[in-house]
C-alpha cells in the first residue's frame, strides 16, 4: 500500500493493511510525521503518532519502482506539493497514475503551508507529472473523479499565474486581504469556494519561501 502523503484520509487504513501483513511504502518524511504525530494550525489540535503497525514499512528519498502481479509500479517524490510528503504512485501498464492531492481539480487546492507544502512547490509538481504522463493516462486525485492530462495542464497554468500575481504582490508588501482586494483571483478560468482561506495559506506558504522568490523581501 503506498501513502500519497500523511494527511489522515490518505493514511486512515494504514493501520488494518499493516496488521494484514501488507507493505506500507511512503516518502521518509511521510513515514516521520505519522511516527512522531504533528500539529494541525488551523484546527488548534496535535494529531497523535499512529500505531507501529500503521507506520510505512519501507520508505524513500526521490523515486523508485518494483513489479507486483506483473504489474510495474513507479513512484516519486513531489517536492512541496501539498505537504513535504507528498509522492506520485503510476501504474504503468495500466497507464493509471495517483498523485494525491497535488492535483484538485474537483476542490480548492489546498497548501499546507505548515506541514512544508508551498505555492510553488505544487507549480513544480504538476510540471513534473506533465511530463510523466499522456493523453491516455488516467489520473487519480485525492478527491473527485478521474482526471485526463488537460486537467494537470489546467491547474499548472492556473497555478503558475497565481504564482506570478501573488509572488508580485507580497513583494508590495500584500497581505492575503489584501490581495484578494486588489483582485488577485479575478478574470480566472475557476473559482474558488473559499477565496480568503485559500490565499491566507498561499501567503503563508511564501513567506516560508521567501528567500527563494525575491532578493529584497527581508
Amino acid at each position: 500500500m503506498f501513502n500519497t502523503h500523511w494527511h489522515p484520509h490518505q493514511t486512515g487504513s494504514n493501520g488494518a493493511f499493516g496488521r494484514a501483513g501488507a507493505t506500507l511504502v511512503a516518502h521518509a518524511k511521510t513515514r516521520h510525521r505519522l511516527a512522531v504525530g504533528y500539529y494541525v494550525p488551523h484546527e488548534d489540535r496535535y494529531e497523535p503518532p499512529m500505531p507501529a503497525d500503521a507506520v510505512p514499512t519501507e520508505t524513500f528519498h526521490d523515486r523508485g519502482e518494483r513489479l507486483v502481479d506483473g504489474e510495474r509500479i513507479e513512484y516519486g517524490y513531489l517536492l512541496e506539493a501539498h505537504t513535504d510528503g507528498d509522492i506520485y504512485v503510476y501504474f504503468r501498464d495500466s497507464n493509471v497514475i495517483a498523485v494525491g492531492d497535488a492535483l484538485s481539480p474537483a476542490r480548492d487546492p489546498e497548501i499546507d503551508w505548515f506541514g512544508g507544502g508551498w505555492l510553488g512547490g505544487r507549480v513544480d509538481a504538476l510540471a513534473l507529472l506533465l511530463g510523466l504522463v499522456d493523453d491516455e493516462t488516467v489520473i487519480v486525485p485525492g478527491y473527485g473523479p478521474p482526471a485526463r492530462k488537460a486537467d494537470i495542464e489546467a491547474e499548472h497554468r492556473l497555478m503558475q499565474t497565481l504564482f506570478e500575481r501573488t509572488t508580485e504582490l507580497l513583494r508590495q508588501g500584500y497581505s492575503a486581504d489584501d490581495m484578494l482586494e486588489a483582485g488577485v483571483l479575478a478574470d480566472l478560468p475557476r473559482t474558488f469556494a473559499d477565496p480568503l482561506k485559500f490565499l491566507y495559506d498561499v501567503h503563508k506558504s511564501l513567506w516560508a519561501h521567501h528567500n527563494t522568490i525575491s532578493h529584497d523581501i527581508v
